[in-house]
């Protein structure tokens, strides 16, 4: 999901029920969210053969991302946590009825940026010819450990984004404006410029769809996201 995305590598995925659960065991919130991010579970799955699997949380999650990604042995999970979340249902209303499937394809894709980064042991790094800026010395050992962390998740969040946007460019051009808008707010309401989710930057590059174009999802994702990196 766009807010609170990160998701623990610890997070234990034993009490999560398989996509493969019944369809009566999912209520209709669960359902609406699984089909909308079907067109990218499929696409990860059969063209792209990432081992991405999903995962339902069964138990009230309130205050959760309702979308976000785990990584366990080497497989990436797909986790939903909309049972009990008002989030989960609030994003839906926010849309107008055109964007929901759409916009739940964005966040899908943002989440298989995230996917492809820990694949490829790239995670929290920096590409070559760039280099991370320092923390504040000013700051105590814990907080500049805590001030590197939230840029490296910014930095992550920033290639999601743009991988949700490529994927908006190549399935639903008619729409990149609208969807772009609507992550430019949604963005905006996290309030503190420079923090975990801040990626207005990025954003305001990827403002025309064309900046988007390449081989791949990925590539074109990389392509900006490198253009927008500070440090």
């Amino acid at each position: 999901m766009l807010r609170r995305l990160s998701l623990a590598l610890s997070f234990l995925v034993a009490t999560a029920w398989p996509l493969t659960a019944p369809a009566a065991d999912l209520n209709p919130l669960e359902m609406r969210w699984l089909q909308g991010i079907a067109p990218v579970v499929v696409h990860a799955r059969q063209v792209l053969s990432l081992p991405l699997d999903v995962v339902v949380q069964p138990q009230d999650a309130s205050g959760m991302a309702p979308l976000a990604l785990g990584f366990v042995e080497g497989r990436c999970k797909l986790v939903l946590s909309t049972r009990g979340n008002a989030e989960a249902q609030r994003q839906l209303d926010a849309l107008d009825p055109a964007l929901v499937g759409p916009a739940l394809e964005l966040m899908a894709a943002h989440e298989l940026g995230h996917c492809v980064r820990y694949l490829d042991g790239a995670w929290h790094g920096m590409p070559a010819g760039f280099v991370a800026a320092r923390a504040p010395a000013s700051l105590s050992p814990a907080l500049q450990q805590a001030w590197l962390d939230m840029r490296s998740t910014r930095r992550e969040e920033a290639f999601g984004d743009l991988v949700g946007l490529a994927w908006t460019r190549e399935r639903h051009p008619e729409l990149y404006a609208r969807l772009h808008a609507w992550l430019v707010a949604e963005r905006s309401a996290e309030g503190l410029p420079g923090s975990h989710h801040d990626t207005l930057d990025w954003l305001r590059l990827a403002a025309t769809p064309a900046v988007l174009a390449g081989p791949s999802l990925f590539e074109a994702a990389e392509r900006a996201w490198r253009a927008g990196l500070k440090d």
